[in-house]
């Protein structure tokens, strides 16, 4: 800064004096606001606009369980929320925060998360979960991550299940080519937060700065791959890539051509080789290989997207882990970033895509900072005296996240007290097949369709009519040794019944008149109390406080 004693007035040495001490408390402002954690600078960003109150910060038990099912991908043990809850440490949020992260049930949550994000219910393979679950343990960076993604390493056993993001993609139906420009879509919008679909034959009709040659300049990188046939697990070749893509607008009669290229990047050149020396390693028909070209648009593709320098990299998926924690972008929906979808809180968006960036792309380390924030925390309780909630943008309210299919199994397994079961199902194939094929149940009655994001909180009849008739779920509502009914029959004081169902099932204490409930009905069948139960313990699993992530 160069400060000038000219026009200063009469006195310029003590308004010399005056700026320097001005400019010395807003250096020391911006300094401290550095200084301070990202879960601080969240919190301010986030209140600075508000024009209403914020909800409290949640209870211990709200709390303990939004963050269990988060980090952890489950509800919460009552052993787990009586400690908690009994617990009066300061920092004891801090510490169980740090004890998930820590814990192994973080990267198969994780594995969970980025599964239903990138495939988007497509399809599944134990090449791509090995992928995610090792990537997630050794808390990978993500910019990594995405290079192995879009340019996969099929000799790299620990990696080459990446490919499974292309080969799924790759694959045709019936009589149906290969949907390319879905697949040109979908690296723009789960990479950069834009979605092209419009694009493919002229500019887009509503968002201005969506151009067909956005669309096309990604179709040029991955428009000559195909699925390899000579290998026996996902693994994508490409085609010599000789010329520009060649466009024209349905509207616009005029031909136009492009290189790859990415939104708002230079066009790349394609490099020219003589007939027969297009290839680094050449086709092999006997082998059904079909060679390596010289020239590997993934492979630039993979150097070019997944940078620290490209803001929209970055910020799509800042953006998509904000949702992951509080159920909803800070752009919304989360592959619309464009200047007529602007970010609710911009400076937010932009302080979370930088600290990422100077923090390595470090997954793990930026969930815990918005973990630790009073935004995660805050109660989805109104504030006292506050009659219209919030809206949902402004964060000021802890918005009601629906539970995926994978936490739905693993919670009603844990609150049951069946996940034992399946404990040694690593080890044990018969075991493996058995939760394979729970899994596959749970996500045909909670999941949504392949290819439709999952978000919004929608309670179905088919989930409430599964968990009403699936015979291995109502086996889980009758007595085993160990079990919640097994437990709970063991328990002869009423109120106490209605406590450990509550803790166990929602993670909280029953209210007196909960408690008044369950010791009535309790009180009508005697007779039948493992069945009365079974059916008190249905009635909790099938409500809307455990199906949300409250």
């Amino acid at each position: 800064m160069t400060i000038s004693v000219r026009a200063v007035g009469r006195k310029p040495l003590a308004s010399l004096r005056l700026g320097v001490f001005a400019f010395l408390i807003l250096v020391g402002v911006a300094t401290t606001q550095a200084d301070e954690p990202l879960s601080k600078r969240i919190d301010q960003l986030v209140l600075a606009p508000a024009k209403q109150p914020a909800s409290p910060v949640a209870d211990d038990a709200e709390f303990l369980r939004r963050v269990t099912l988060d980090l952890a991908g489950r509800i919460p043990t009552a052993d787990e929320v009586r400690k908690f809850l009994a617990d009066t440490a300061t920092d004891k949020r801090v510490k169980f925060v740090d004890q998930l992260l820590a814990s192994a049930e973080y990267p198969r949550r994780m594995h969970d998360v980025f599964h239903v994000m990138l495939m988007e219910r497509l399809g599944e393979h134990a090449d791509w979960s090995k992928f995610l679950l090792t990537s997630f343990e050794k808390n990978k960076p993500w910019d990594q991550m995405v290079r192995e993604m879009l340019s996969p390493n099929p000799d790299d056993e620990a990696t080459r299940g990446a490919a499974l993001y292309w080969t799924k993609r790759l694959e045709n139906y019936g009589q149906n080519p290969v949907d390319l420009p879905a697949l040109t879509r979908d690296v723009g919008r789960m990479f950069l937060g834009k979605d092209f679909q419009c694009c493919q034959c002229h500019d887009h009709l509503l968002v201005n700065e969506y151009k067909q040659v956005h669309f096309q300049g990604l179709f040029a990188f991955v428009g000559n791959t195909f699925i390899r046939q000579d290998l026996k697990f996902p693994a994508v070749g490409e085609k010599p890539l000789a010329k520009k893509v060649e466009f024209m607008s349905v509207f616009v009669k005029e031909k136009k051509e492009t290189g790859p290229r990415l939104p708002g990047g230079e066009e790349v050149a394609i490099p020219e080789f003589p007939k027969g020396e297009e290839f680094a390693v050449a086709p092999n028909k006997k082998e059904r290989f079909e060679g390596t070209p010289k020239f590997s648009p993934l492979k630039t593709l993979a150097e070019q997207l997944p940078r620290a320098d490209n803001g929209a990299f970055s910020k799509n998926i800042v953006n998509r882990l904000w949702f992951v924690m509080l159920g909803r972008g800070v752009v919304h929906p989360l592959d619309l970033h464009h200047v007529d979808n602007p970010p609710s809180h911009p400076e937010l968006l932009d302080l979370l895509a930088s600290e990422f960036v100077a923090h390595q792309f470090d997954i793990k380390w930026l969930l815990r900072e918005i973990a630790l924030s009073e935004t995660y925390q805050r109660s989805s309780r109104l504030s006292a005296g506050v009659v219209d909630a919030p809206l949902a943008e402004t964060f000021l309210t802890a918005i009601e996240k629906p539970l995926s299919a994978e936490q739905v199994l693993a919670s009603v397994l844990q609150a049951t007290g069946e996940s034992d079961k399946f404990a040694n199902a690593a080890t044990d194939a018969n075991v493996a097949k058995e939760l394979d094929a729970l899994r596959d149940r749970f996500r045909k009655a909670f999941a949504n369709p392949p290819r439709e994001p999952e978000g919004e909180y929608s309670p179905s009849v088919k989930g409430t009519l599964f968990l009403l008739n699936d015979t291995t779920v109502l086996g889980w509502l009758t007595p085993r040794p160990g079990n919640l009914i097994d437990r709970l029959s063991k328990i002869s004081e009423a109120p106490a019944v209605a406590d450990e169902l509550y803790l166990t099932i929602l993670s909280r204490q029953p209210t007196d008149e909960e408690r008044a409930e369950v010791t009535a009905f309790l009180a009508k069948t005697p007779d039948q109390r493992p069945k009365i139960l079974g059916q008190l313990t249905w009635a909790l699993l099938a409500s809307t406080e455990f199906s949300v992530n409250h």
